[in-house]
């Protein structure tokens, strides 16, 4: 099966992308939607501007769509960038949604508008179990953005690791925290994952944070010459 893969350059997007190359299907092209508001409901903001590398590193064409980040409206630029590369024969979409039934629903009706198959591997995995697999499988996470009760400054930059995951579940029992960090409360990057032919490296990052929340900006990022 021919599929795009919409690709934020997080642990999510990343390890659907993953899961579809293990079902043998070719992955066409990686998808990233670029919104114009860090407020965007449907699509991830902090580091997606390094999605080109990641591409790079993975060996697989990058398509770009831009929007401005508003509500629904944004649905209907993917749906016009979409359009466009139906024309390659793409049968299908794969996306990292996990309990997300905003995003869940609008993605399965744009496919459907579109004639294509909607795959969502990660649909209502347990999340602990999900962030462990990825975490044992070989994916290198960093945390880019806190907005949720529990996480401090300190988690800026942080990889997720066992550890990590610990401490998650932890807050989790304290705060309700989502410990797959789905829905905004966390934002992630991968420099390495399985099907990585090289890594990527952060040379230069500064995080900002105000109040309860913060981003870390990934002002420079290297792509290595192997993994």
């Amino acid at each position: 099966m021919k599929v795009v893969s919409l690709f934020s350059g997080g642990k999510d997007s990343a390890f659907a992308l993953w899961c579809a190359q293990a079902q043998g299907w070719d992955v066409e092209s990686l998808v990233t939607v670029f919104p114009e508001s860090k407020d965007s409901w449907m699509f991830h903001f902090p580091g997606i501007r390094w999605t080109k590398l990641q591409a790079e590193a993975i060996g697989i064409p990058h398509t770009t769509i831009h929007t401005k980040g508003e509500k629904e409206t944004e649905l209907e630029d993917l749906s016009n960038g979409l359009e466009k590369l139906k024309s390659s024969g793409i049968e299908g979409i794969v996306s990292g949604a996990i309990a997300s039934e905003y995003q869940k629903t609008r993605l399965d009706n744009l496919c459907e508008r579109l004639g294509l198959k909607s795959y969502a591997p990660l649909w209502h995995k347990n999340q602990e179990q999900l962030v462990r697999e990825q975490i044992e499988s070989g994916f290198e996470i960093i945390v880019t953005a806190c907005n949720a009760l529990g996480l401090d400054a300190k988690w800026l930059g942080r990889k997720l690791g066992t550890k990590e995951l610990e401490a998650l579940v932890k807050l989790k029992k304290r705060y309700g925290l989502n410990v797959a960090l789905e829905g905004g409360e966390a934002e992630t990057f991968v420099l390495r994952a399985p099907m990585f032919k090289r890594r990527l490296t952060v040379v230069r990052s500064t995080p900002h944070w105000h109040g309860e929340s913060g981003y870390l900006d990934l002002e420079e990022i290297r792509l290595e010459t192997s993994v």
